[in-house]
């Protein structure tokens, strides 16, 4: 396996300089798959700097064995996903107490739009999938994980998220036709 690069082995040996490189070389791509799995850039935002928060603790157990990126990969949607679950349930919990309607997030609230009439916002309609939807359909048709894979990040049977993809798709589907 090749080593890390001389960037990665810089800041794992506490080069703040090294790690500000990192930030600045990864945080676009990081903070577009916060922004595909959140659907909200102000969650985006907010997780994209938890994600450099957790990577600066974690960075010494990287070991070369895979690709920086795809190790930094992983480590988002762990971060995300794990965000989600500590603070998702709580938050829909706090919102059904005040308010059964609000219960639908403000990032569902824009339409879709149509610029001159022939190309649709695919980012807003991904963004207006339901939660569950939305995670199964960026993982797998996005970024390319297997259902067993996201069955294990997400904590869900392989045969939840196959039905959650069917489910994302259909829903674009109509989302995208109408």
């Amino acid at each position: 396996m090749a080593p890390p690069d001389d960037l990665v082995a810089r800041a794992q040996a506490g080069d703040q300089t090294a790690f500000r490189d990192l930030y600045r070389q990864h945080v676009g791509r990081v903070y577009a798959l916060c922004l595909r799995l959140t659907g909200n850039s102000g969650d985006a935002e907010e997780r994209t700097q938890d994600v450099f928060v957790r990577l600066w603790d974690k960075l010494r157990t990287f070991r070369g064995e895979s690709a920086f990126s795809s190790w930094l990969h992983r480590l988002v949607v762990n971060v995300v996903l794990n965000e989600r679950r500590t603070t998702g349930r709580r938050e829909r919990r706090v919102a059904l107490a005040e308010d059964p309607d609000s219960v639908v997030g403000a990032q569902h609230a824009a339409p879709l739009h149509q610029s001159a009439g022939l190309s649709i916002d695919l980012e807003r309609a991904i963004a207006e999938l339901p939660e569950g939807a939305r995670e199964v359909f960026v993982l797998f048709d996005i970024e390319g994980y297997a259902h067993a894979e996201i069955a294990e990040l997400v904590g869900i049977a392989e045969g939840t998220s196959k039905a959650q993809l069917f489910r994302a798709r259909q829903l674009l589907r109509e989302k995208l036709a109408g």
